[in-house]
């Protein structure tokens, strides 16, 4: 039977992809998207998915999207890993989920998946990756992207305790094909470009996009009500993942480390010059505070319960960077 589905943050990174898998599907696609969206990620599934207006802080103009929806796929949210636009996180992370949860029940919705963030799961103590069960402590470092996701899912929570059926999905750091705004590319645009002369000291959780968009599928059809789905691949130090990037792209290696306590004081020197010499945008005391933890994820209950395949994060790097080459995306 023909489904209505509904997708919100359909023009992003993990939205585009997810909106192409479902474009294949004989389901009628409706993308939420504001009147100043930029469609560039869309634009080979345009013909096969209905756009629908709206934006997900405005509660009224989600009831009108939400008319004869079954399934809604939320994966619209802020991602900045700043100090700054506190407000507009809280917006859009927070009021926003909460608004699509509220008009999904409203609607009768059959099923919501939430597309959450590593960041609500928490930091690991020491090497030992954390699952689903963990207790979230990601506010010791104080990163208010992180608080807002750990609040949309308690959001979701309530939202079930009123008998919405929704599941979480926690994707870890996504790299592939197709990352327009160069989001985990950035990182490797530039290690490609010699911008990055230093590695911090932690560790990251890789995943390709493609098994993103996959397992937040099979979560819909497959994961348990109230749960939440940690989707990650290799756990790697920043140092093998700059190994692995410099070998895939022909760049230099990068073989000096940089603690955050030595970051603090060459991020000092480098403003007082009021340059950067040529430094990676990445370079920024917040998210080099997350890079100095170690953010290791065990995904063996999505492997387990929705079928979530495996790859080296060597594959994504090498898709990623052959998609920018090919489009002459890396100057």
């Amino acid at each position: 039977m023909k489904k209505k589905i509904l997708v919100t943050g359909g023009t992003g990174f993990i939205g585009s992809r997810l909106v192409h898998k479902l474009a294949a599907s004989a389901d009628d696609i409706h993308v939420l998207v504001r009147k100043s969206s930029d469609l560039t990620s869309l634009q080979e599934v345009l013909p096969d998915i209905t756009l629908a207006y709206g934006d997900i802080t405005n509660r009224q103009s989600l009831e009108s999207a939400m008319t004869g929806v079954d399934e809604v796929y939320h994966s619209a949210g802020l991602t900045y890993m700043g100090d700054k636009r506190n407000p507009l996180l809280h917006a859009i992370n927070v009021e926003g989920t909460r608004n699509v949860l509220d008009a999904s029940l409203q609607a009768g919705v059959r099923r919501v998946v939430h597309v959450s963030s590593i960041t609500a799961v928490g930091i690991c103590n020491g090497k030992a990756p954390l699952d689903e069960s963990s207790a979230w402590n990601f506010d010791r470092i104080g990163l208010e992207y992180a608080r807002t996701k750990h609040q949309a899912e308690r959001e979701v929570a309530e939202a079930v305790g009123r008998g919405l059926d929704c599941v979480i999905v926690n994707p870890a750091y996504v790299f592939g094909a197709g990352d327009i705004n160069f989001n985990a590319g950035r990182l490797i645009k530039d290690v490609y470009n010699r911008k990055i002369p230093f590695y911090p000291v932690g560790g990251i959780c890789v995943i390709d996009v493609e098994i993103v968009a996959e397992t937040i599928i099979a979560a819909m059809q497959k994961g348990k009500t109230g749960e939440r789905y940690i989707i990650g691949g290799d756990n790697v130090s920043y140092r093998q993942l700059a190994a692995t990037i410099s070998a895939i792209t022909g760049a230099p290696g990068i073989y000096l480390p940089l603690p955050f306590w030595m970051a603090k004081i060459l991020k000092s020197l480098l403003d007082m010059n009021k340059s950067r010499n040529g430094i990676s945008k990445l370079f920024n005391l917040s998210m080099f505070r997350v890079a100095s933890e170690n953010l290791y994820y065990d995904s063996s209950k999505a492997v387990r319960e929705l079928g979530m395949r495996r790859e080296p994060h060597e594959n994504s790097i090498r898709n990623a960077f052959e998609w920018y080459r090919d489009r002459n995306m890396l100057s």
